[in-house]
């Protein structure tokens, strides 16, 4: 029978007629028949019961190769039998339940209940629903014992929270001719409900403040292992330096409040299909006020968005998610500081007005090593992500229905309020070439277009693209460069200027491990941000196809990382070698640099690609 399922198989062996000898193929092959067959209820079969035979011929370099399949025996003075096929018999769910229990004694004060084929063991409560168990169980009784169905089982309880850990043992029971296998799932429950602060120290620019957070979570809200979170956040900073201000304060206030389902929450949708998505729900609700000396300003939001993976491709659907900014006070020296740069930069007071923004955006990650953390995969690979989003196109569609033409002339509103209308993509590229296991070489490369139109003359600041910093062109700080040769002001609201709708980010890093948890890297940075309408104060920034690889800043630099195994800690140094900001000699500060003006150091976690 095994002959018969391994020839039906042929065309995936890795041995082929004419090919080289070579022993890891030979073991490869031998990997491949162990996992086939334990797929097909060969629960004891391993690669130790196929053996190889090679043949020399004279005068040749050709070889016969015999494949020997070995009967099975559990140990060495066991007589010989056939590998048997085993079924799953019973499936036993134990609710803090331990294996060494597993006798007809103990489970004697243990209750007990069976629904949909299964049997459950719980003390005093069942802190999970059968129907949730259900719909992540792939081990049926009465099906032949496949390995994959055991991994599928693993891999969708590790999706709920409320689960501590998971073990699956097996038990056999031989019965004349066939074989059967009594599965029990042990299920050790974490802690359902926690509670963590945060401190943070800020110096933005010179002015020092602070921030507290506390938050609470729930992790089996509705006994299906639904997460529920509430944070609650407050900072202060004391603002210096600007003029006409008495209260020279900054506070800040915050709650935010999520769901996480761990599946596929619609109506009308299957139990196999919510078990094959592997799907996560997520609703959010956030409110953020922010008091300035200047203004007051604060931001509402509610999402609903699905989260689906597999085999190291991540999908995201944002289905809503809805965006209010509202100013409700802005002082008389502000509005007249926005009025004089009303005609020269329309994008400053565009940022400090009330707005809605409606998106609706898929996003799509994939890593081509499956790796999830921080840390650099040890083989060559690549990782891709690719987001597309849109807003306001609904609104807009419902309100020339209702009204035909916006009342201002302008912009449609929805409750007198403007709303965003764009559409908006990035990609990013990353490719991963390992010299030795020591030293590796990364190449990224990171393109974003968003375009405004109907509704909106310009992007939501929040949407807007800018360059510079821990990930971007090192040589600069966050928020410096751009759009194209735009070289900017000293003032403190500048960084608004220094936006675009069109990104390109180049990246190469040499990354070589130094001693103990200690990484070094050596790097070379490209990029800019360009508009794709023209500013009247930055003309040099508008995006034109036989000027815009002039405008690209480079930069390069050296890096330490600490390697934490949790954690990735970075210190990046980056010095300017093409500045488009300047002309002449003051282009190429490469030949003559400025420590002072040209260097830019970053603090951050993680990779930056």
């Amino acid at each position: 029978q095994i002959h018969d399922y391994l020839m039906a198989d042929s065309a995936r062996s890795y041995l082929k007629a004419g090919s080289r000898l070579d022993v890891n193929k030979l073991d490869q092959e031998r990997d491949r028949i162990t996992q086939y067959l334990q797929n097909r209820g060969y629960y004891r079969f391993n690669k130790d019961f196929i053996t190889y035979q090679v043949d020399t011929m004279r005068n040749s370099r050709n070889v016969d190769l015999i494949m020997q399949l070995h009967p099975y025996q559990r140990k060495k003075e066991d007589p010989p039998s056939q590998h048997r096929q085993y079924y799953i018999r019973n499936v036993d769910f134990m609710f803090d339940v331990d294996f060494a229990e597993l006798t007809s004694e103990s489970l004697k004060g243990v209750d007990s209940l069976r629904s949909g084929g299964v049997n459950f063991f719980y003390k005093d409560k069942l802190f999970l629903r059968p129907q949730v168990i259900s719909d992540y169980n792939y081990l049926q009784s009465g099906k032949l014992y496949r390995n994959r169905d055991v991994q599928n089982t693993y891999s969708a309880l590790g999706r709920l929270n409320i689960l501590k850990y998971s073990n699956i043992r097996f038990r056999e029971e031989l019965e004349a001719d066939s074989a059967y296998l009594d599965a029990y799932v042990m299920l050790t429950r974490n802690k359902n409900k926690s509670l963590s602060f945060e401190i943070e120290g800020t110096n933005s620019a010179g002015d020092l403040g602070a921030a507290a957070s506390v938050a609470y979570s729930h992790r089996n809200l509705f006994k299906g292992s639904e997460t529920f979170t509430i944070k609650l956040r407050g900072a202060y900073e004391a603002v210096t330096g600007l003029e006409g201000y008495a209260n020279s304060n900054y506070l800040e206030y915050g709650v935010e409040t999520s769901l996480s389902f761990p599946e596929f929450m619609f109506p009308f949708l299957s139990s196999d299909f919510r078990r094959r998505s592997r799907a996560t729900s997520e609703v959010t609700v956030k409110y953020n006020w922010q008091i300035r000396p200047e203004f007051e300003r604060t931001v509402a939001s509610a999402a609903w968005s699905y989260r689906w993976g597999k085999r190291g491709a991540t999908h995201r659907f944002d289905v809503f998610d809805l965006n209010y900014i509202y100013m409700p006070y802005r002082s008389e020296t502000f509005r007249e500081y926005l009025d004089y740069m009303d005609e020269r930069n329309p994008l400053l007071r565009y940022s400090y007005e009330d707005l809605f923004i409606v998106r609706l955006g898929y996003t799509y990650t994939y890593n081509s090593s499956g790796a999830t953390t921080l840390k650099t995969s040890q083989r060559n690979s690549y990782s891709i992500r690719f987001n597309i989003e849109e807003s306001g196109n609904l609104l807009y569609l419902f309100s020339r229905m209702i009204n035909g033409s916006p009342k201002n002339g302008e912009a449609y509103q929805m409750a007198n309020i403007s709303f965003a209308q764009y559409v908006k993509t990035d990609f990013d590229y990353a490719k991963n070439f390992m010299i030795d296991d020591r030293n590796a070489l990364v190449f990224h490369v990171g393109v974003g277009v968003a375009v405004p139109y109907g509704n909106s003359k310009s992007l939501p600041f929040e949407k807007l693209y800018f360059s510079g910093g821990a990930n971007s062109v090192r040589g600069w700080s966050v928020r410096s460069l751009g759009p194209g040769g735009y070289r900017g002001d000293s003032n403190s609201l500048d960084y608004v200027n220094h936006t675009g709708d069109i990104k390109l980010d180049l990246n190469l890093e040499y990354r070589t491990h130094l001693f103990w948890k200690l990484n070094g890297a050596a790097f070379v940075d490209a990029g800019n941000v360009w508009t794709i309408r023209n500013r009247e104060m930055q003309p040099e920034g508008l995006f034109k196809f036989n000027r815009f690889y002039k405008q690209l800043a480079v930069a390069y630099g050296l890096g330490l990382r600490f390697d934490l195994d949790f954690l990735i800690i970075r210190f990046d140094g980056g010095m300017k070698a093409i500045n488009p900001m300047y002309t002449g000699r003051d282009r190429y500060p490469i030949i003559s640099p400025d420590f002072k003006r040209d260097f830019a150091f970053h603090f951050a976690v993680g990779y930056p690609f």
